[in-house]
């Protein structure tokens, strides 16, 4: 099978438009659920092992149930074998299963959904747009990848009406947080910045690894608290996701960043050699 997305849903492929879930199903009614993205190159999977880790942690702290990996590694294979993806995502996803109109949570067996396909690969850099709203440091899904995103929808459509390939968001301390599905991140003489848990990002797998590799080739990397007003004065700005990788960012809010940027391009070079040799680091 060439192109197109595949579907897989509680042990069996189903065609994408398919009617495979209960109208009842938590992840529809409340967003109860958590879910990954993960980059597929050549039709493989990257990084799943902390892709896997992250899942794990985001339900405990949703309160769900452990997550069966095997059962999602049933999925995986099913939507990614023969599956010719030259670039795409695979996304999987774990909701509360079956339960009531409201929010309280019956002892359901949940639900597994995995998909793939082809999407476009990401432009050289883009620009950033700050958005009027604040993320919640101190929300009770804070650092979760859940799949309650409709406040990222609606702040992403803010920054592409603007121009802007992603929203820059301020938490309630008026610090610099995170994007609508991107990390971001700062440099200043010649140190990489970026914000830490407390600020209140999900931390990222592709933030993991820049910082990990960052230090690894003597490139000096911090989790630090950062005013929002670093975005004014900072000498070059990357955001980072599991499909875009690193992205240089050349402008924010109509301020424009200068072209030369030598250490994104030097991380940049760093990320794809190392991904290029480890396919699961």
């Amino acid at each position: 099978m060439s192109g197109g997305i595949r579907v897989w849903v509680n042990g069996r492929l189903v065609e994408p438009d398919a009617p495979v879930l209960s109208a009842l199903d938590h992840g529809v009614t409340v967003g109860d659920g958590v879910f990954e993205t993960v980059k597929v190159e050549q039709g493989k999977a990257f990084a799943l092992r902390r892709h896997h880790a992250r899942l794990r942690r985001s339900a405990a702290g949703l309160g769900l149930p452990d997550v069966d990996l095997d059962l999602l590694g049933e999925g995986i294979a099913a939507v990614l074998d023969g599956h010719e993806l030259d670039f795409g995502r695979l996304r999987y996803s774990v909701t509360g299963g079956p339960g009531p109109l409201g929010s309280d949570r019956l002892a359901a067996q949940p639900t597994y959904i995995v998909l793939a396909g082809p999407q476009p690969r990401p432009p050289g850099s883009g620009a950033l747009v700050l958005v009027p709203w604040t993320r919640n440091e101190r929300s009770a899904v804070a650092g979760l990848k859940t799949t309650s995103y409709a406040e990222n929808v609606v702040a992403l459509a803010y920054a592409k009406q603007r121009g802007g390939i992603e929203a820059v968001f301020a938490n309630t301390r008026g610090e610099l947080c995170e994007c609508t599905g991107s990390n971001i991140f700062v440099v200043r003489d010649g140190v990489v910045l970026t914000p830490p848990a407390q600020s209140g990002p999900l931390l990222g797998i592709t933030r993991e690894l820049t910082i990990e590799w960052a230090g690894q080739s003597g490139i000096p990397a911090q989790e630090t608290a950062l005013p929002l007003s670093v975005l004014g004065d900072a000498d070059e700005v990357f955001i980072t996701s599991t499909t875009k990788d690193i992205l240089p960012v050349h402008a924010v809010d109509g301020r424009a960043l200068p072209s030369e940027r030598p250490v994104t391009t030097r991380l940049q070079q760093i990320f794809r050699a190392n991904a290029a040799r480890d396919l699961d680091p």
